[in-house]
C-alpha cells in the first residue's frame, strides 16, 4: 500500500498528461504530493524528501510552463520531471540519507532499524530508483534528439525501468533475509 501512496503522484500526473495540458498534470501531481505529506503529518510521521522534493519539482516546472514557457512539449516536460525524480534519488543518497529509509525507518522497530545491514538494504533500494530515473531520462533524451524513434519506446522504457524498481524493493528484503538470515523485520518492506 506504500509503494501505490508514494507513486499516486506520478501516476495521476502521468495519466493526466494523456487527457488534459503538462501544467494542470504536474499541478495535480504536486497537490498529490501536499496531500501525502499532510496525510503523513497528521499521522505523526515524518515529512519524507521524496515527497517533499517531488512537491517543489512538479509545481517548479508547473510554475515554469505558466510563467516562462507554456509551449514545452511533453517530451520536455517528461525529461524535467525525470530529471527532477533522478536529482532527489540520488541528493538522497549523496547527503547520506537514501530516501527510502524515511519509509523503512517508520515500518520496523528501532532496534531493527538500527542493525548495520538495514542501511546498506536501503541504499541499495534508492540506488535501484536512481538508476530507473536515469533510464527514463536517457530514452526522453533519446526521443527528443533521434529523429523518428516510435514514442512507445520511451514508454516502455519508463514502463519497465518503474516497473523494475518496484520488484526490486519488494524483492530485495526478501533476498537479504535469506542471504544473511536477518528477520524479515529487520529489512524495509514496501506495503
Amino acid at each position: 500500500m506504500a509503494i501505490f501512496l508514494i507513486l499516486a503522484p506520478y501516476g495521476a500526473y502521468t495519466f493526466l498528461m494523456l487527457v488534459t495540458s503538462a501544467t494542470i498534470s504536474v499541478f495535480a501531481a504536486s497537490a498529490i504530493c501536499l496531500a501525502t505529506i499532510t496525510v503523513d503529518v497528521a499521522r505523526g510521521r515524518s515529512v519524507k524528501i521524496l515527497a517533499m522534493g517531488s512537491a517543489i519539482v512538479f509545481a517548479a516546472i508547473g510554475l515554469y510552463l505558466a510563467l516562462i514557457d507554456p509551449k514545452l512539449g511533453t517530451l520536455g516536460v517528461k525529461l524535467s520531471v525525470d530529471i527532477g525524480i533522478f536529482v532527489i534519488s540520488l541528493g538522497s543518497m549523496l547527503v547520506r540519507h537514501p530516501f527510502t529509509l524515511q519509509y523503512a525507518v517508520e515500518t520496523v522497530p528501532a532496534e531493527t532499524a538500527a542493525m548495520p545491514g538495514f542501511l546498506t538494504a536501503n541504499y541499495v533500494i534508492t540506488g535501484a530508483w536512481t538508476a530507473a530515473a536515469l533510464l527514463m531520462m536517457a530514452a526522453n533524451i533519446a526521443l527528443l534528439y533521434v529523429p523518428g524513434l516510435p514514442l512507445w519506446s520511451g514508454l516502455a522504457v519508463a514502463f519497465a525501468a518503474r516497473n523494475s524498481a518496484i520488484y526490486f524493493t519488494k524483492w530485495y528484503p526478501e533476498y537479504r533475509q535469506i542471504k544473511y538470515g536477518a528477520p524479515a523485520a529487520a529489512l524495509p518492506h514496501p506495503h
